[in-house]
């Protein structure tokens, strides 16, 4: 539950969400009849400017009205009569955090989901999708969405106090996301949102927030983070993403493999302990897990060579390749990256290490 305000402070410091929608109605309907009928009641004109295009992305499951093309069009014949001006609208059926089209002309999105027989009508505030930073343009070989890369640093339990460090990272999406979260930059700031060209919005509301939102954030990153990645051109792709956002000075590139993993140290905040984070390639074709072994085998035995006593977090698709790690690893979430399914790996690196103990995790 919320207002204009609620509504823009979710869009400006969620880090981890596709999209914020706010539910409009919520009425039972087994016919036509009944859908139209609680379709004029909706207050349309709250989020919508006479004639703006539409967007209405319809599911129906386990209910009478079954077309989710003729429901969008009962919802559209609506919006038009309520708005005394005609709205053209798009029907798209399935999930809502879908890329929009490039060259789209800028459409009020409207989800509705018919559970039931229930009608559950949302309008999306955010407009493009929230991971949708503004910063990453140059991109590395499978780029890993913002909102991800800042869900698995929060949900590996980093907090922003201490030493962060990725080994594999491509063109810099969890280092960056992470020196983000150190200074405490909101990670909307830089971005417009539909929301805000709803009628009733102030328009003073935004310059508010992103005033207050500047003058909580730290001048510089409290704690050392690095990345690093063996392809120089995903390196220099990871620092023109890193000078975009705002936090090219907080962040340390470079180009070396995994096994080079460095000591640690650095001159900010407690490195005495701190966090790898990463996301190595999956493995997902034909060939691919056992040619890719040897480079998991690399990171367990750079991790307890190097940073004994640090935490481990790795987003993995492939069990198999999980074990040359050869640590303790439990599994803190799963969720999706670019359509495969995955899961978030966290634990501890051991504080004692041993030639012995290396030298068992080799794979021929």
């Amino acid at each position: 539950m919320g207002d204009l305000e609620t509504i823009a402070r979710a869009n400006l410091w969620m880090r981890t969400a596709s999209r914020v929608i706010v539910r409009i109605a919520d009425f039972r309907a087994r016919t036509f009849f009944e859908l139209e009928r609680h379709a004029k009641k909706i207050a349309w004109e709250r989020v919508l400017q006479p004639g703006q295009p539409v967007s209405l992305r319809v599911t129906c499951k386990k209910s009478k009205l079954y077309h989710s093309d003729a429901v969008a069009e009962r919802l559209a014949a609506s919006i038009e009569r309520r708005l005394g001006a005609e709205s053209r609208f798009s029907s798209q059926d399935g999930a809502v955090d879908d890329e929009p089209e490039r060259d789209a002309p800028a459409e009020q999105l409207f989800v509705i989901r018919v559970f039931k027989d229930v009608c559950t009508v949302s309008a999306d505030t955010s407009g493009a999708l929230l991971h949708l930073r503004g910063y990453r343009q140059a991109l590395a070989k499978a780029p890993l969405r913002e909102t991800l890369a800042a869900g698995v640093l929060l949900g590996s339990g980093w907090t922003g106090k201490t030493h962060l460090t990725d080994p594999m990272c491509g063109s810099g999406t969890i280092p960056i996301e992470g020196a983000l979260i150190a200074r405490r930059i909101a990670p909307g700031a830089k971005r417009r949102f539909a929301f805000l060209d709803w009628p009733g919005t102030s328009p003073w509301l935004w310059p508010r927030l992103i005033a207050e939102a500047e003058a909580f954030q730290l001048e510089r990153c409290p704690v050392r983070i690095t990345g690093s990645d063996r392809d120089q051109g995903a390196i220099a792709a990871a620092r023109a993403n890193a000078e975009r956002a705002g936090v090219a000075d907080d962040v340390e590139f470079s180009v070396k493999p995994v096994s080079a993993l460095a000591e640690s140290g650095g001159p900010r905040g407690d490195v005495a302990r701190g966090w790898i984070v990463t996301n190595p390639p999956y493995g997902v074709r034909i060939g691919d897990v056992d040619r890719l072994r040897n480079l998991y085998a690399d990171l367990g035995n750079a991790a307890r060579r190097a940073r004994p006593g640090w935490t481990l977090a790795v987003l993995s698709a492939e069990p198999r390749l999980d074990e040359q790690i050869r640590l303790s690893l439990e599994e803190r979430l799963r969720t999706r990256n670019g359509g495969i399914p995955v899961r978030l790996l966290v634990g501890a690196i051991p504080a004692e290490s041993g030639k012995s103990k290396t030298a068992a995790v080799t794979t021929p």
